[in-house]
């Protein structure tokens, strides 16, 4: 159980049921859970605090092939929803998918900047979809649902592997802590009015998404 301080009170919760990750039975359930909306709050002040330090430290970050010249036009939040859009992985794989970056980072030292976590994101929920779901879009489709080329999300996906060692088992004791982190620090800036919308999820989709243009495109 994970303590929430609500109106000056502390409150225990169970993440799983405050990420809306399963019911009131206990089932786990589709759909966009509020998780989403947490989760990106949690790298939008990641990010924020990563930029600041490099900024006021003078510091280099470490560039990998997780960085474009420029930051999409894409926020953090648009990402993670267009990702659920279109993706249909398991919502799992988004929490999976935020312990495979924090893995990353602490292995290659880099820094979480509006400069690599779109890349970043896409290719942890794709790794992660294809380790967990039973069934999971390919590496085309993926590079499609990112704003990448297939060639690039085929390297993108190498690296993180390399960079992870391959270990990409997840225990339910980290699983539940992170479910926790995301429940404790995406709900202190949390906003009903931003929480990312849900869609249908009736079986596979078979067209492709489709990008307005350039700006669909992780710079």
């Amino acid at each position: 159980m994970a303590t929430l301080m609500v109106k000056g009170k502390a409150v225990e919760s169970d993440p799983y049921a405050a990420l809306g990750l399963v019911d009131g039975s206990g089932k786990w359930v589709r759909g966009a859970p509020i998780l989403l909306s947490f989760m990106a709050s949690l790298l939008e002040k990641s990010i924020q605090r990563s930029e600041k330090l490099l900024q006021g430290s003078k510091k280099k970050d470490v560039i990998t092939i997780f960085h474009g010249s420029k930051p999409p036009a894409l926020s953090i939040r648009q990402y993670i929803e267009r990702i659920f859009k279109y993706s249909k992985c398991s919502n799992s794989c988004f929490v999976v998918a935020l312990i495979y970056v924090d893995r990353y980072m602490q292995r290659t030292n880099a820094y979480l900047t509006s400069l690599n976590a779109h890349r970043l994101l896409i290719t942890s929920v794709m790794v992660a979809a294809k380790f967990m779901d039973d069934q999971c879009n390919n590496n085309a489709y993926y590079a499609k649902v990112g704003g990448v080329s297939t060639e690039e999300m085929n390297g993108l996906e190498m690296k993180l592997l390399f960079s992870l060692d391959f270990r990409l088992h997840v225990t339910t004791e980290v699983f539940k802590t992170y479910c926790s982190k995301i429940e404790r620090e995406g709900y202190v800036d949390y906003q009903p009015d931003q929480q990312i919308q849900g869609y249908q999820l009736g079986g596979w989709q078979k067209k492709g998404p489709r990008f307005a243009g350039r700006k669909g495109r992780a710079s």
